[in-house]
């Protein structure tokens, strides 16, 4: 039986190098998992996600004419994960919450303030201008205020 690209299958791993693992799958020929295709996450080494003779779930992602085959296992997993989620009922998701969207303050319009109230306003405004634009300028320059 030939692998085909876009079938998950079941392997062992059989050597693990600096660049990736070596796995033996189910008698059908031996692929490489890469180091960036083995966790969601950043790997940094390999034998902390994988040891030799470990059972995994690999996806078959390519083969060059060479017949070199390339595995994933985290596309296996994420795969995986889609169906499970596609089988739970909806009343069991949880709903995202909505992200933050900033809104500007809600002010007094300026035709029912007062002189006093518009000019703390703008003073106020002003210095938080000021501010923002020595933090930016500091930032900039690289120099920080004493």
């Amino acid at each position: 039986m030939q692998l085909e690209i876009g079938k998950i299958y079941t392997g062992k791993v059989k050597a693990i190098a600096p660049y990736g693992a070596f796995i033996d799958i189910d008698n059908n020929g031996s692929g490489m998992v890469h180091i960036s295709e083995i966790a969601n996450t950043f790997v940094n080494e390999i034998r902390e996600h994988l040891t030799e003779g470990q059972e995994v779930k690999v996806k078959v992602i390519g083969i060059t004419e060479q017949g070199k085959v390339s595995l994933s296992i985290k596309k296996a997993l994420d795969e995986n994960s889609v169906q499970s989620e596609k089988k739970r009922p909806v009343q069991n998701r949880e709903r995202k919450s909505k992200p933050v969207i900033w809104e500007p303050k809600k002010t007094v319009p300026q035709s029912e303030m007062n002189f006093e109230e518009m000019m703390s306003n703008f003073k106020q405004s002003s210095e938080e201008r000021i501010s923002d634009l020595k933090r930016s300028t500091d930032r900039k320059n690289k120099t920080r205020r004493k």
